[in-house]
């Protein structure tokens, strides 16, 4: 199987270094996050919010029929698996506010996760190259037999960092004290979570970023794949 599993906490770099590392071996990025974001915003606009904050007012049984019938898809545009609810591309409505709320309630559900994992082992199974996959759970549960698995981490405090420059925030000692707070709770509800907690793959090869640049990790990567996926 011709893909790399890169996993990792909330706000680890995972997205963009896996991208990156696709782009220099030339092949497809698929990031699930953005997969889980879609179903998301699907039951908001289709089920009501009267799951909001929790979820637990939208069935798993609806939201997963919901996503068969609209239909929610991962489509490969030039070298990026993007996700299309309907037939239209949802990128920019994913990273809003009202999804990033009940995002971590929705994809916590066994029923939506199971569905998630066969939709990217299908899009991965059908690429003619390779993939890079980013998540939380990719080299654990998505794709265990991956040849190259990769968790990233980095401390709370450089997560902040790199979280809040992203927004266009300065990255001031209160900020960061309130990202780092929001970042320790995402990660404790990952990591407890009782489907598919946060976790490094047993042979996953952990790289702890706080000390490097999106660069050098990249480098790293793309080292280790070629070691593994010669020629």
């Amino acid at each position: 199987m011709r893909v790399i599993a890169i996993d990792g906490p909330a706000a680890s770099g995972k997205s963009s270094t896996a991208a990156l590392v696709a782009r220099q071996l030339g092949w497809a990025h698929l990031d699930s996050g953005a997969l889980y974001r879609a179903v998301t915003l699907a039951a908001i606009d289709n089920l009501g919010e009267e799951g909001r904050g929790t979820g637990e007012g939208w069935s798993p049984a609806r939201i997963v029929s919901l996503a068969d019938e609209l239909p929610i898809r991962l489509v490969l545009v030039g070298a990026e698996y993007v996700p299309e609810v309907a037939g239209v591309d949802v990128e920019r409505e994913i990273r809003s506010e009202r999804v990033t709320a009940q995002v971590a309630a929705v994809s916590a559900l066994p029923e939506v996760r199971a569905w998630a994992n066969a939709s990217q082992r299908r899009v991965v199974a059908e690429h003619p190259v390779g993939v890079v996959v980013d998540g939380r759970d990719i080299g654990t549960v998505v794709f265990p037999e991956a040849p190259l698995k990769v968790f990233l981490t980095a401390s709370p405090e450089e997560r902040a960092r790199r979280r809040l420059t992203q927004r266009g925030q300065a990255p001031d000692a209160a900020r960061l004290a309130r990202e780092s707070q929001i970042l320790a709770a995402r990660d404790t509800a990952d990591s407890s979570r009782p489907v598919a907690p946060l976790r490094p793959a047993a042979d996953a090869v952990q790289l702890d970023t706080t000390q490097l640049s999106l660069t050098e990790q990249v480098e790293q990567i793309v080292a280790l794949a070629r070691q593994r996926f010669p020629g």
